[in-house]
């Protein structure tokens, strides 16, 4: 069944009229779980993490359902609620130090680094981007991959317009010298 992002409106009409909230839910949100979920992987970097991350974004979308008063903000509702609850897990855990100095003596081979197939370009591009800062990898997936306008990240992200655009052209740039690109390069 083709769904449009928020669901169609014979779906959602008779949902919000019949005040059934799993009913609403399913309307509303449901459609919405594979972006929510290709959003948190790319904030996360990690399938587990990421699946974490939708699993506690829904249960406090249930839970909050009643505050979404306009369906159409629901996408942006639930990014939102992803982006914190991502930012919630780190808030929590605290990773596990290790000194340097003890592995280069053992020669430890958790020094070495992993080898990419030179063939992959795919493979090559997502890990330069997922090697971005935070503050430049948002805008760029927000705009790439979720179809954002640049008014819709500001939205999003709590800053302003112009704000955006430099993120987006900071993330560019630094995404072409990871890959070894000059702007000529680009197609």
């Amino acid at each position: 069944m083709n769904r449009s992002m928020h669901g169609t409106a014979s779906e959602i009409a008779p949902a919000i009229a019949s005040g059934d909230a799993s009913q609403r839910f399913a309307a509303v949100i449901e459609p919405l779980h594979a972006d929510v979920y290709r959003f948190a992987l790319w904030l996360s970097r990690d399938r587990q993490i990421a699946e974490d991350v939708v699993q506690e974004t829904l249960l406090r979308a249930w839970r909050s359902m009643d505050s979404l008063k306009d369906t159409q903000a629901a996408k942006h509702w639930l990014l939102t609620i992803a982006r914190r609850e991502h930012a919630r897990l780190y808030e929590r855990k605290r990773h596990a130090t290790v000194n340097i100095d003890d592995l280069i003596e053992v020669e430890s081979p958790m020094l070495a680094s992993e080898e990419l197939k030179p063939d992959d370009e795919v493979h090559t591009v997502r890990r330069a981007i997922l090697q971005l800062d935070d503050e430049y990898r948002e805008p760029l997936v927000l705009q790439v991959l979720m179809g954002y306008t640049t008014e819709e990240i500001a939205t999003h992200m709590n800053i302003n317009q112009g704000a955006v655009l430099t993120r987006l052209f900071r993330a560019r740039n630094r995404l072409r010298a990871k890959l070894g690109l000059s702007a000529e390069d680009e197609e």
